[in-house]
């Protein structure tokens, strides 16, 4: 069944109206009819089963059937922070960190970031990271649609850090020095409804006077595993290590 993320909270109403990029998918993608069923999704999670029962021009009138009662989402707010890497690679973690269960993802201007991106680009790449989001969101059954955002500035990232219960820094160093237990010990210990980040470096890595500064701001730097992971994998392995931790055992 399809799924849509409508952009509003939920209401004890029981009628719904859909239009624009929603409706378009609807009617002209689609080509759904009266009777036929879709998952609205709020913003506030609620999730229901609606039944189309009016289709005109320019919207699509639906009503509740039921609830959906099986949770999505990840227990913890787990937000992805990747140093600018090059290429489409930060589209490939947001759409395959999506669904794995990421709550929200960051880009920064790392030290050994190669690109350079100004404001009026940031925007654009913002736009789409948010439409990759959604699309994955929908396709993955989840219960929200990750947000966006795009640091221009080193500093403006760094006071964003100080927002999070807890801090996890993924070091290449430490795992070439074989720890490897950091993580596994951090992840036990986190509770349930923690905001949560977790930072990765670009290409070249997080430099030492990185490192240093978030040691300050108490963050876990930890390594994963004992072998060396791409940056646009170890997101990946650190959302499933995270959900195999808070959900499966």
């Amino acid at each position: 069944m399809q799924r849509y993320f409508v952009g509003k909270a939920y209401s004890n109403e029981t009628n719904f109206e859909i239009q624009g990029e929603n409706y378009h998918h609807m009617v002209r993608v689609m080509r759904m009819t009266p009777e036929d069923q879709v998952y609205l999704v709020f913003e506030d999670q609620v999730t229901i089963v609606a039944e189309i029962v009016k289709v005109t021009d320019e919207a699509v009138f639906l009503v509740e059937k039921e609830k959906e009662l099986v949770q999505k989402e990840l227990p913890t707010y787990l937000t992805i922070a990747s140093g600018y890497p090059k290429g489409d690679k930060l589209e490939w973690i947001v759409q395959k960190g999506t669904e794995l269960g990421a709550h929200e993802f960051v880009g920064f201007p790392a030290d050994s970031s190669v690109v350079k991106w100004d404001g009026k680009k940031l925007g654009k790449k913002q736009q789409r990271l948010e439409k990759i989001a959604k699309e994955a969101a929908e396709q993955s059954h989840r219960q929200h649609a990750p947000k966006i955002q795009l640091f221009e500035n080193k500093q403006d990232f760094y006071r964003y850090i100080t927002e999070f219960d807890v801090i996890l820094v993924a070091y290449e160093e430490s795992a070439k020095q074989g720890e490897q237990s950091k993580l596994a010990q951090a992840l036990k210990n986190i509770k349930t409804g923690s905001r949560v980040l977790a930072i990765f470096g670009p290409e070249g890595g997080l430099s030492p006077k990185e490192i240093a500064l978030f040691e300050e701001m108490q963050a876990i730097i930890c390594g994963l595993g004992p072998r060396i992971l791409r940056t646009e994998t170890a997101p990946l392995y650190l959302l499933s290590v995270a959900s195999y931790q808070w959900e499966m055992v």
